[in-house]
């Protein structure tokens, strides 16, 4: 697949150097792509950066990596032309650090990020996954538990869902747990404030959970 990474930020350097790892041709898009590349952390990656504006031109799926604030704003920027009919793997989350830290959400309880990117932009095909861990851990799941830790993903849309849980499953995950609706997007980020602490109290963001049942 063409897919387009929206954000040049850990995140999203982790995720275009993950799904080009597994055979996908893989762009990035970011305000300045010359800024972008002349950051030591971009030195030898190996990933074309391209403008906001024209990177998810012909794209087969688009990934929402920036800060979740600022995301919507961010695909804006993209397009609304571009997003139209494509599917878009949202994997960022609404942290509100204005309080310090650790950081609440900024839309929670009866709405998601994930809603609000869809109701933005009607016509994409809105997929909430990969949010509830860290960028490392989203490429490379056999580095826990041998692989056999828990992933979510929630969409309207079935088909958009088979899609990334097909991505998914190339990534590595094992255990992928299907949610009908964008709406459990809310949940899935509603995670994070307990994710945060467990990282302050563990020393690290390398852990996830796995489902029994």
């Amino acid at each position: 697949m063409r897919i387009a990474v929206i954000g040049s930020g850990s995140a999203g350097r982790t995720l275009a150097l993950g799904l080009q790892r597994v055979g996908h041709d893989v762009v990035v898009g970011t305000r300045d792509p010359a800024a972008t590349g002349r950051r030591e952390e971009w030195a030898g990656a190996g990933v074309t950066l391209l403008p906001l504006e024209t990177v998810a031109a012909g794209a087969d799926l688009v990934v929402n990596a920036t800060n979740g604030e600022a995301s919507v704003a961010a695909l804006g920027q993209v397009g609304s032309d571009h997003l139209a009919g494509t599917v878009l793997l949202d994997v960022a989350n609404p942290l509100d650090f204005s309080q310090g830290f650790p950081p609440s959400l900024s839309v929670k309880d009866s709405d998601s990020l994930a809603e609000q990117i869809q109701r933005a932009f009607p016509d994409a095909r809105v997929v909430k996954s990969l949010n509830t861990v860290t960028a490392s851990v989203m490429v490379d799941p056999a580095a826990l538990g041998d692989g056999d830790t828990t992933m979510f993903a929630a969409s309207d849309d079935a088909e958009a869902r088979g899609i990334v849980v097909g991505l998914l499953r190339e990534l590595g995950w094992q255990d992928v747990v299907e949610l009908d609706g964008l709406h459990n997007a809310r949940g899935m980020e509603m995670w994070l404030p307990l994710w945060v602490r467990l990282m302050t109290a563990l020393g690290t963001a390398e852990f996830n959970l796995k489902l029994v049942r």
